[in-house]
């Protein structure tokens, strides 16, 4: 994979918003990630088009996108369109061209090119699975299928998808074998970071990387899918689905550490703590993230 004179290959894993912001800080930071998006969606203007036409949900790579963008522009702008009434309503533009695009190459991996070049971005992006996958959690006896649904849902044990083990772009396991740095998160623990993480083929490639693994915790516990958790606990989550950080960056104005630093010290990993939190406190700080980044990327 070629890469700009001077820059190192790092992977970003995740989905939705939370992979957004930590692409959008590592190109703050000067770097030209490789984004490799959940494709288990099946909620909103995502969740309709992927129902009506099969395709991958598009909304996640539709806000990545819009992150890496280079500089703000006509095209950012319209990507970021929502429609409010008449059929559209609920439906960004971003995600109709994207679907249109899949329509006419009639490849996603294609389709996410054609969008990078018409909108100008830094790094690239990548679905994480051929086709889209149907997210499941496990919760005590209970199996609760879609992503939809597990994000309504507590006390979760374990996600994994529907198929079991699906057909993973090859480009995705080359750059995170090749990739000097692996950043997971920030996100939904369960329904954007895991449902990308417990793909075996990823999994099996992520803990054979030689890379320096980092794990950016969620600024605060998530109604339902995270409630009560602390730090300590977003990283057992971790661990029980075959991940294993060399890192965790967090902010804990308002999340717990829990036993996070003994944790660490079992797992010999490093644990970063320090102001990530734009001045309301609900997401990080693009410049923030990114100086973190700078000093441990």
């Amino acid at each position: 994979m070629s890469l700009p004179n001077g820059k190192e290959l790092v992977v970003a894993i995740g989905g939705g918003h939370g992979l957004a912001s930590s692409l959008r800080s590592l190109v703050l930071a000067g770097a030209c990630p490789v984004g490799v998006v959940s494709v288990a969606d099946d909620g909103g203007s995502s969740g309709r088009l992927r129902e009506e036409f099969g395709m991958h949900p598009p909304g996640d790579v539709r806000k990545c996108l819009v992150a890496l963008a280079r500089s703000e522009s006509v095209w950012t702008s319209v990507f970021d369109l929502r429609f409010d009434s008449g059929e559209l309503a609920g439906h960004s533009l971003g995600n109709l061209i994207i679907a249109g695009l899949t329509e006419v190459t009639g490849d996603f991996t294609k389709a996410i090119k054609l969008a990078q070049e018409l909108i100008g971005v830094e790094g690239s992006l990548l679905p994480s699975a051929v086709a889209p996958l149907t997210l499941c959690a496990k919760a005590g006896e209970e199996i609760i299928e879609g992503q939809a649904k597990v994000v309504q849902t507590s006390c979760i044990d374990s996600v994994f998808t529907i198929p079991e083990n699906p057909l993973v772009p090859e480009s995705v396991l080359d750059a995170i074998g090749t990739a000097k740095t692996i950043v997971v998160g920030p996100g939904s623990l369960f329904t954007s970071v895991l449902a990308v993480l417990c793909v075996p083929k990823i999994k099996a490639a992520v803990r054979a990387s030689l890379a320096k693994k980092i794990y950016v915790v969620n600024l605060r516990p998530q109604q339902f899918e995270t409630l009560g958790f602390d730090i300590s606990d977003h990283i057992r989550a971790l661990l029980r689905h075959g991940f294993v950080p060399d890192l965790i960056l967090a902010d804990n104005a308002y999340m717990e550490l829990g036993d996070s630093r003994t944790l660490c010290e079992s797992i010999d990993a490093e644990l970063v703590v320090c102001s990530l939190a734009d001045e309301f406190g609900g997401l990080h700080d693009p410049e923030l993230l990114a100086d973190a980044f700078k000093r441990l990327v």
